[in-house]
């Protein structure tokens, strides 16, 4: 399988999800919307947006997310395997005519999620267990378009996941590729963001907590690993 992924920042890459890729023999290549120029839809099979700080709403202050909507949108319409995680999760939910926007509230730590109804019958979702720890970082959220509901959900956010064109399409708000050197490159960067104090807000982790959650990164592997075999063998 070819694979394209689309980095919008340094320190947020394809992490485990490269790791899947290498050991399945697939091949790779990154491309970043800045700077570069999107490939044709027809030489790849499997469409990777990953996170980034920026909002997915934001047009104004980063012109090329225009660009990179569209030609999101183009590669479902060309019936090619779109995976979008965090902020991809939420430029695929706009390119299929969802709309992005702030949250109320911020997830920062690792939280429970839950798959909905609409995720337990999915064709790819449906591998993860019904409630399982993930990786959050975000305080932004998306509304799905009109005939698409909800595959996850957590007591913070309504819409962690989606899947639709056939499991062909997947978006995940959280994160189960993060590895250990991730995480401390979002504590170094970002790190005001976490609670000062444990216990104080239930949607934030402290720093502690963050960086010392080994069992659940190694969880999310798993679920990540399974996630990407099923988004592999939908034909």
């Amino acid at each position: 399988m070819r694979i394209v992924f689309l980095q919008h920042i340094d320190y947020e890459g394809p992490e485990k999800i490269g790791a899947w890729a290498a050991e399945r023999g697939h091949d790779v290549s990154t491309v970043i919307p800045l700077f570069e120029s999107f490939p044709d839809t027809d030489t790849f099979d499997l469409l990777v947006v990953l996170g980034g700080p920026m909002g997915a709403y934001e047009d104004e202050t980063y012109p090329w997310l225009v660009a990179e909507k569209r030609f999101i949108a183009e590669t479902i319409e060309a019936g090619r395997k779109v995976l979008g995680v965090c902020l991809g999760s939420q430029l695929v939910a706009q390119a299929l005519g969802g709309i992005a926007h702030p949250h109320t509230v911020r997830e920062v730590g690792w939280l429970p999620v839950r798959l909905t109804a609409t995720g337990r019958f999915s064709r790819v979702l449906s591998v993860l267990p019904e409630t399982f720890i993930a990786g959050e970082w975000h305080g932004d959220t998306y509304e799905l378009p009109e005939g698409l509901k909800s595959a996850a959900e957590s007591d913070f956010c309504a819409n962690q996941a989606f899947e639709t064109r056939g499991g062909r399409v997947v978006g995940l708000q959280f994160h189960l590729e993060w590895t250990t050197e991730a995480l401390v490159g979002l504590v170094q960067r970002h790190g005001d963001w976490l609670a000062t104090e444990a216990g104080t807000e239930p949607n934030l982790a402290t720093k502690a907590e963050f960086l010392g959650a080994l069992p659940e990164l190694a969880r999310g592997h798993e679920h990540l690993y399974e996630l990407l075999d099923a988004l592999e063998a939908i034909l």
